[in-house]
């Protein structure tokens, strides 16, 4: 949650637990919400974009309304990289569609995918798709929970099946599908800050579906601070029950979680995180994983594949690879929660 002034609620259908609090506003309204000395005018505006919410709040010494603009960056961004849009680029590639060309957005996000696929040895997959549809995480949410349909699409997964060529996707499997939920969100929060810098706008604070890049300080003259709810069933409310609040200064935040997208079915709880190497759900203590980075899409990447590895994989990871700082909630032998945090994160906790 933003504790400025206002927070949009969650409602992507990739899980989200960095969630930002409205105190007041209407969904897609512009709103004036302060004059600051030598920053300009701090606007703030919602609205709902690839499945869920968005909240962005900037700085303008010209008070500019960027509100029409983002959306159709967020809409072009869509018609690349969403599953939900039948005629995306994304889209036709998994049906084979062999006039489909990658554009700049897609190329971004697929050679950024396949880097973290090496990085993390297959944690994070984009080709895990197959899966993520049976069990009703995909597009439909038709279910069908079976262990030889699961075990057939281990076929189909795996990022070395999978290449691009001269903006072609190439595959060793036809029945082989891309699902980039858990980066591209991250990557339309990028884009989106690049357009309000590429206006000299450098006080502003981008929210997508719960990733968040912010840069400056907010109309109270403070760093952006960024809430994390707590990884517990039934906290629907945003900022009701905080874990913790971050003070998000020029880097982008974006926290991963199973405790507020899985299902029940013949008694058997099914979570939204699959592992790509066995085509299940993940079972660990690791509740939820923030990572802090210097772009959103690595930040979302990486906190995926940081549920995916379990907490002792994740912490040896982030022993090695530096670049990134982790807040990591897990629960301990009697179930109460206990907390990881990097060395380096601590500048950004707020008391």
């Amino acid at each position: 949650m933003i504790q400025q002034d206002d927070t949009p609620r969650c409602m992507r259908r990739k899980n989200c637990a960095v969630r930002l609090s409205i105190l007041s506003a209407v969904a897609a309204a512009i709103a004036v919400i302060s004059l600051s000395p030598g920053r300009g005018t701090y606007r703030s505006f919602f609205g709902t974009a690839q499945g869920t919410t968005y909240h962005i709040t900037y700085a303008s010494r010209k008070n500019l309304n960027l509100q029409p603009r983002i959306d159709s960056i967020l809409a072009d961004f869509d018609m690349s990289l969403s599953i939900y849009e039948e005629n995306s680029i994304i889209s036709r590639f998994n049906r084979n569609d062999t006039l489909a060309v990658a554009d700049d957005k897609f190329e971004t996000v697929f050679n950024k995918s396949y880097e973290v696929y090496l990085k993390t040895d297959g944690a994070f997959d984009i080709t895990v798709a197959p899966v993520v549809n049976a069990l009703g995480f995909g597009p439909s949410d038709t279910a069908v929970v079976d262990s030889m349909l699961i075990d057939s699409l281990m076929n189909y997964i795996g990022m070395d099946k999978v290449s691009l060529v001269n903006g072609r996707l190439v595959k060793k499997e036809r029945e082989l599908m891309l699902d980039v939920n858990a980066i591209a969100q991250g990557y339309a929060v990028d884009v989106v800050a690049a357009y309000l810098e590429s206006l000299n706008i450098k006080n502003y604070m981008v929210e997508i579906g719960g990733e968040v890049r912010a840069r400056g300080r907010n109309g109270n003259n403070e760093f952006w601070r960024i809430g994390i709810d707590k990884p517990v069933e039934g906290n629907m409310t945003p900022g009701s029950d905080l874990q913790a609040i971050i003070h998000l200064r020029d880097r982008s935040l974006a926290t991963s979680g199973n405790y507020h997208r899985f299902y029940e079915k013949d008694g058997v709880k099914y979570v939204h995180t699959i592992n790509p190497k066995t085509g299940y759900p993940v079972i660990s203590n690791l509740l939820s994983a923030t990572i802090v980075a210097e772009d959103c899409m690595t930040a979302d990447a990486y906190a995926t594949a940081m549920m995916v590895m379990g907490l002792e994989k994740s912490i040896q990871f982030l022993s090695e690879n530096q670049f990134l700082e982790a807040y990591l909630v897990f629960a301990d032998d009697k179930g109460a929660f206990q907390v990881y945090m990097t060395p380096g994160l601590h500048e950004f906790m707020a008391e």
